[in-house]
């Protein structure tokens, strides 16, 4: 299994050599193959892998803005978070073990709703506790073609310093891609403030097509963004 940290190492070089001969796209490391690509609000692209080596139901994303790469990240078939780096902060967070209530896409796509309870620990912040809850709204959204089912959440966030942090909104689940998709958040901090978050996909590319694996995304970009609070 490629770790996160390695896996940037080897992107940053073969996007930098893309950037180099002007093709401003992502080469995937030998084993990995990614099956959409999705031009989002907030102008960010992303792009989801499965690698040979990683355990079965497992996949990757990687996102882009307009100054390069943002986040990495490995879920596993239940969408479970179960690893990230973000290259901004060069922390590298993982699931604990032993999630008191673990995600599952299984139970949400079953019943309608999830909760969940666990912990993550980042190399740099230390440990996190997620507690909250998802839920299918029963209105399905047509994207560039895509039939996607709409979902609303809410998570409470309590960070190792003591802060209480709260993140709510709506997101998109794609049964047979087995992942979440960014929608629209509200993000509120210890400290009272609303930070509002828009990464709703509008475009996606699959493979043969043009723009897949693209390094550029497109949309809103120049414009002041929103604080990224949670990918």
């Amino acid at each position: 299994m490629i770790g996160l940290r390695s896996l940037n190492l080897v992107l940053t070089a073969v996007c930098a050599a893309g950037s180099a001969v002007g093709a401003q796209q992502v080469t995937l490391p030998e084993g990995c193959e990614a099956y959409v690509s999705m031009q989002k609000r907030s102008c960010t692209v992303s792009h989801i892998f499965h690698c040979a080596n990683d355990p079965e139901g497992y996949q990757r994303r990687v996102d882009f803005n307009q100054e390069g790469m943002t986040y990495l990240g490995i879920i596993d078939a239940e969408a479970q978070w179960i690893e990230s780096f973000s290259p901004a902060r060069g922390e590298t967070t993982r699931l604990m073990a032993g999630a008191l209530d673990p995600a599952s896409l299984t139970e949400l796509l079953a019943t309608g709703g999830d909760t969940f309870e666990f912990f993550t620990n980042g190399d740099v912040n230390g440990a996190t506790q997620y507690i909250g809850e998802d839920q299918l709204t029963g209105e399905t959204e047509t994207i560039d073609g895509v039939d996607v089912l709409v979902t609303s959440f809410v998570v409470q966030i309590e960070r190792s310093n003591g802060d209480i942090e709260t993140v709510q909104g709506n997101e998109y689940v794609h049964p047979e891609w087995r992942t979440f998709l960014s929608g629209v958040r509200t993000f509120t901090t210890a400290s009272g403030e609303k930070i509002t978050q828009d990464r709703r996909p509008v475009d996606f590319i699959f493979p043969g097509e043009g723009g897949f694996l693209s390094m550029t995304p497109i949309y809103d970009c120049g414009a002041t963004l929103s604080k990224a609070v949670r990918s």
